[in-house]
């Protein structure tokens, strides 16, 4: 007589964390940070590290079978950190060494720029989403805005272009622009290799760079930017120029 086997059962694994899930550890994380008095966008280590004490300790608890356990703690620490002390779904966009521009036209209709093309991303946010994100971005640059300064630019910590305009004066929503400087070329070379400039133009620059020469560029401010970190690290660093290039007042207004 045959033994009836037992019916083979899958191991448990984890599920991905729940809206509710992510929602509560979210309100933890944040009531530990305001009982720590910590700032949690200059003090971001410190928050992962609360973060990830939290996440741990709901998959010790899903031990008992009460809660499921989660499939990527990593991922959910992250996405904590990034809720509490970044930028939250627009972090990743920051994150992403391949994403050059973010950009907000509406809650349901958020863009970005990836080598020159720009995508409409599966981000869905809501209008009091939008403006937790603009008072975040701001109270990290020291700008506000309001009614009385219905536009801003400033910088973010990272050193992305902050753009705003607040509802009223764009239509229907506040609208959000994060330029982001993705470095791509560090020498004259790559430059070349990207068609920006010809040999030729890279030559006479390089050869003004050499010889001391003042050289008058004009055109958009990141235009004067790029030849002045080529002058003042790349170019001079390279000849061992003794002079400097120093930014005119009128960029030294715009980067403050």
């Amino acid at each position: 007589m045959a033994l009836l086997q037992p019916p083979h059962l899958p191991p448990t694994v984890g599920m991905p964390a729940s809206d509710e899930v992510v929602a509560r550890l979210d309100e933890e994380l944040r009531s530990v940070v305001r009982r720590e008095g910590l700032d949690p966008q200059r003090e971001v280590i410190a928050v992962r590290r609360l973060a990830g004490a939290l996440v741990r300790a709901h998959d010790e608890h899903s031990l008992t079978g009460r809660v499921a356990p989660i499939a990527d703690p990593e991922a959910l620490v992250a996405e904590l950190v990034a809720r509490v002390a970044g930028f939250g779904p627009l972090q990743a966009f920051l994150d992403d060494p391949t994403v050059e521009e973010v950009w907000i036209n509406s809650p349901d209709r958020v863009f970005i720029a990836r080598h020159g093309r720009h995508e409409l991303t599966n981000v869905v946010l809501t209008e009091a989403q939008v403006n937790e994100l603009v008072e975040r971005m701001l109270k990290s640059t020291g700008r506000r805005i309001d009614m009385s300064r219905p536009f801003v630019d400033a910088m973010l910590p990272a050193g992305h272009r902050l753009h705003v305009v607040l509802q009223g004066i764009s239509r229907g929503f506040s609208a959000v622009n994060i330029r982001k400087f993705v470095v791509r070329a560090s020498r004259l070379e790559d430059l070349v290799g990207l068609g920006t400039l010809t040999a030729a133009a890279a030559e006479f620059l390089d050869a003004s760079v050499r010889a001391g020469l003042n050289v008058l560029v004009s055109g958009g401010t990141q235009l004067y930017g790029s030849y002045a970190n080529y002058a003042s690290l790349g170019g001079y660093g390279k000849h061992k120029a003794t002079s400097r290039c120093p930014l005119p007042p009128a960029q030294r207004r715009i980067d403050r």
